[in-house]
């Protein structure tokens, strides 16, 4: 099934071609964009998913909610659509609190992400998860996303964990 993206530079500034996702081959200095959202409730925990078992990269591996901007989205526009597919939860006026590079010449794997990082009043009860995308999901302090990590790699940790040091 074709997914079509924008391509962008080193630069983030739009390339004005569109490619299939899953078949093109990222050449020096093309990148996609992706997006994570780190989703804080009241009491500062917060929401971790589990990817599917039936996704070709990861599966059921602990992550935040997020994934790959389509052709023609913002960052934002992304990140809303993403939460909401992965979680049903509406997010508005999301900052983005950490952003990074990753160009590897050898599987054409180029991307930038966009961590946004949104604190509201939500509860596990307000989720309801796309079996698609995700298996299970449940509320974590810092100090147990850690722990998670130490037993099972968690997702772009390092990244998360910088992204969590920004300034609100």
């Amino acid at each position: 099934m074709s997914e079509l993206i924008d391509l962008y530079n080193q630069d983030r500034q739009s390339l004005c071609r569109k490619v299939d996702r899953n078949a093109y081959l990222f050449q020096p200095n093309e990148f996609m964009m992706y997006v994570l959202a780190i989703l804080e409730n009241e009491e500062g925990k917060f929401l971790v998913t589990r990817r599917s078992l039936n996704k070709k990269w990861a599966a059921g591996a602990w992550e935040m909610p997020g994934g790959g901007a389509k052709s023609g989205e913002t960052s934002e526009e992304a990140i809303q659509r993403e939460v909401k597919e992965e979680t049903n939860l509406d997010v508005q006026n999301g900052q983005v609190v950490y952003s990074y590079f990753n160009e590897d010449e050898t599987r054409h794997d180029n991307y930038f992400v966009d961590i946004y990082r949104f604190k509201f009043d939500f509860k596990l009860s307000d989720v309801t998860l796309n079996a698609k995308e995700s298996i299970d999901c449940k509320f974590v302090s810092l100090e147990e996303l850690v722990t998670m990590h130490k037993d099972q790699p968690f997702l772009h940790f390092e990244r998360i964990m910088k992204a969590l040091q920004q300034k609100k």
